[in-house]
């Protein structure tokens, strides 16, 4: 069976018969800069995903191999008022949040340029691979703006020093040192990324699709309470998992192949 296409405008969208989604950003040139047509068509695919139950990941990516995301529109920007620019930079923090936010985990695909917005909007998915020749980086203030929004999840993500590092200096770093800082997940040479990426969602797709829901809930959760507080949440998701049958049906395939053995 083909795999299920459909469009929004800047957003390609192909849902496999085993349910991993591919959201593809299309129109937005050859560096995938976010401006506001293409964060507002973004989103329509992301919250139309959302909807449907068959989706069990998502694939986000560029178009082409030159950047992820290399950054906002600073044409766009360079026109904008105190107002404007609130509504544009609402308009991208609406969207860094439903792809964090979104059911079910969200893979980033990322080659060659990942900068300012597109760093954030990186960051706001739950995994994150890189080709080799990918580069990152914050450089909002060499344009006399600050990183804001999901800058944010920098410092947890990479630490403060690092965060500051990136955020003050404007200074880009390489895709080993973004492994090594904890930024992506994996680096892989640009000729393998694709295989890469394939893979972790083919992996995440054969998961229990209820399982992998709660634990990203879990995730999410646990970001905005203490330890104590996410431990003892947890036990009552953790019987919540045995009402929907998936550990029963694992578990008892887990057990056949091991009698198997």
């Amino acid at each position: 069976m083909d795999p299920d296409r459909f469009s929004h405008p800047h957003a390609r969208v192909e849902l496999s018969p085993e349910g991993v989604a591919t959201v593809r950003i299309v129109d937005a040139g050859s560096l995938n800069i976010l401006g506001s047509a293409v964060i507002a068509g973004l989103t329509q695919a992301f919250n139309d995903l959302a909807g449907r139950a068959a989706v069990r990941v998502v694939i986000l990516r560029g178009d082409g191999e030159r950047a992820f995301v290399a950054g906002a529109d600073i044409s766009e920007m360079a026109t904008l008022d105190n107002t404007r620019a609130q509504r544009f930079i609402a308009g991208l923090c609406e969207l860094c949040d439903t792809v964090r936010f979104f059911p079910v985990p969200v893979i980033a695909r990322i080659p060659g340029h990942c900068l300012g917005a597109g760093l954030e909007l990186a960051a706001a998915c739950d995994l994150r691979l890189a080709g080799d020749a990918a580069r990152f980086g914050m450089p909002e203030v060499e344009v006399g703006i600050p990183s804001v929004i999901h800058a944010a999840l920098l410092p947890a993500l990479i630490g403060a020093a690092r965060a500051q590092w990136l955020l003050l200096t404007g200074e880009s770093v390489d895709a080993a040192t973004a492994q090594d800082w904890g930024l992506v997940h994996r680096v892989l040479p640009d000729s393998e990324l694709d295989g890469a990426v394939a893979a972790l969602a083919a992996r995440l797709a054969g998961f229990g699709p209820q399982a992998l829901r709660q634990q990203k809930r879990l995730l999410r959760r646990w970001e905005k309470i203490s330890v104590d507080e996410a431990i003892a949440d947890s036990v009552a998701e953790f019987g919540a998992a045995f009402d929907t049958g998936e550990p029963q049906t694992h578990m008892q395939a887990f057990l056949a192949r091991k009698a198997a053995r």
